[in-house]
């Protein structure tokens, strides 16, 4: 089946959908909506026997817990359709991603991030630090890309080592980095809606968040240096040896962070002009601000070379994310109108007298959570009940503190999420297994941030 001449279009019927979706979003018609929904269905079942198994196992089972939710709340069927559309925005942006790699790849930036990585490194003790700075440098401009770059980089790096030795090293290195980068990025959503429900001002959270990412930083960084250091790296004695063209490097890398820097402005300002969400502004300005950045370069034409045979293959195998991402609508909406939020209120009512405990209780709720695929803005909905009370008697800055690392920490262990899902793609991993990983770093990042938070009370 997956050889039939129609699946080799699917990129076509793809991109019909969120090009809907997305001029949907802006004259919002609830009809249109619901034709979504249908289409959504569609794609579903389409997606569903190319799927691989274990995306096959979650979407199945999202969609039978979802189900039943669902018909708990006593709605009527046709309204199904209207709970699938609420991640088609991940998909959309998903979708447009390969365009911004391809730039950095036809611009070769990302030879000279490979230099970068490689250079005067004798062991992967060495080599962690500097991978997962350069993630997080690059996370904090670019976002969700910055991930996906850094990742590539270390798997062509990396081709001649054993598999579970790579997949450890780059979950662990670019997924810490990237998420230390969010607790301060203004770019970062998450960040938006913890201002946004405590009321507290960015400035006065940006030094403690900064504070915050550098203490971890480190010291993930250090656990990185001793646990990695027996293993060498490089290839032979000419890879250790090859001359590195400073000035060169250099260049390209300013030149990189530049526009990285100009992409970051652009998206705020256009997204705060137009009161466009963040997702969907990214999603819009990826491709003309590639394609303009490929022109200055006169890289246009590699540009389209690549970028257009990427974007159709990239495109034609979204099988697991659609799967995975139109199910968790199901489930995430369902359960939200559901009876099952007051057992996860009721702990925290329980130790409201306990401040440090209940500001890591907090935290960890979050974590908990994101294992089952809630996304930390959701969580944040499902808190407002707590959050609102506890505003009048704690400090702001500490609620909003444990909200955004409560939150940074789900994206290196949300099994269901965005970036463990496009990591464990990426990698041919169990999303299970990266969150197993990662899992120390989460629980140590919260604790941090509880101390701090603790502190500010």
């Amino acid at each position: 089946m997956k050889h039939h001449p129609f699946f080799r279009y699917l990129y076509v019927f793809y991109s019909f959908i969120f090009i809907i979706y997305i001029i949907n979003v802006f004259i919002v018609s609830e009809s249109l909506n619901y034709i979504l929904g249908i289409l959504s269905i569609i794609i579903l079942i389409i997606s569903f026997p190319l799927a691989s198994r274990l995306f096959k196992i979650l979407g199945g089972a999202f969609l039978a817990i979802g189900g039943f939710l669902y018909v708990t709340t006593g709605q009527p069927l046709q309204n199904v359709p209207e709970l699938l559309t609420s991640n088609l925005s991940l998909l959309a942006l998903l979708a447009m991603l390969p365009w911004m790699n391809t730039v950095v790849q036809s611009g070769r930036f990302d030879r000279s991030l490979n230099q970068l990585i490689k250079s005067n490194v004798s062991d992967l003790g060495k080599l962690y630090p500097r991978s997962s700075i350069i993630t997080h440098t690059l996370a904090a401009f670019l976002n969700l890309p910055a991930a996906t770059i850094a990742q590539e980089v270390l798997k062509t790096n990396f081709a001649s080592l054993s598999k579970e030795l790579r997949n450890s090293f780059i979950t662990t290195s670019t997924l810490r980095g990237y998420s230390l980068a969010l607790a301060w990025s203004p770019l970062e959503i998450t960040l938006a809606v913890a201002i946004f429900t405590t009321g507290v001002d960015y400035v006065s959270l940006l030094p403690w968040l900064l504070l915050i990412a550098v203490v971890t930083l480190l010291v993930d960084s250090l656990w990185g240096r001793f646990h990695y250091k027996k293993y060498s790296y490089g290839n032979g004695y000419e890879d250790k040896q090859q001359d590195i063209n400073v000035k060169e490097l250099t260049k390209k890398i300013t030149h990189l962070i530049v526009s990285l820097a100009l992409f970051l402005t652009l998206v705020i300002l256009l997204g705060n002009l137009f009161e466009l969400g963040f997702s969907l502004t990214v999603t819009l300005l990826i491709f003309p601000f590639a394609f303009v950045w490929s022109m200055i370069m006169k890289r246009s034409r590699r540009f389209w070379v690549i970028g257009w045979n990427t974007w159709k293959t990239k495109t034609n195998t979204m099988q697991n994310f659609i799967v995975l991402f139109i199910s968790l609508s199901l489930f995430s909406n369902s359960l939200n109108e559901s009876s099952f939020l007051d057992f996860i209120q009721k702990p925290i009512l329980l130790v409201s007298d306990y401040p440090f405990i209940l500001l890591f209780l907090l935290q960890a709720i979050f974590v908990f959570l994101s294992l089952f695929g809630i996304h930390p803005i959701a969580t944040v909905g499902i808190l407002t009940g707590i959050i609102t009370p506890l505003l009048a008697i704690m400090n702001p800055v500490s609620i909003a503190i444990v909200l955004i690392t409560g939150s940074v920490a789900t994206f290196t262990v949300g099994t269901y999420g965005l970036l463990v899902t496009l990591t464990s793609v990426n990698l041919e991993q169990s999303p299970y297994r990266i969150t197993l990983k990662n899992m120390p770093f989460a629980l140590f990042t919260g604790l941090i941030g509880t101390f701090v938070a603790y502190f500010l009370l």
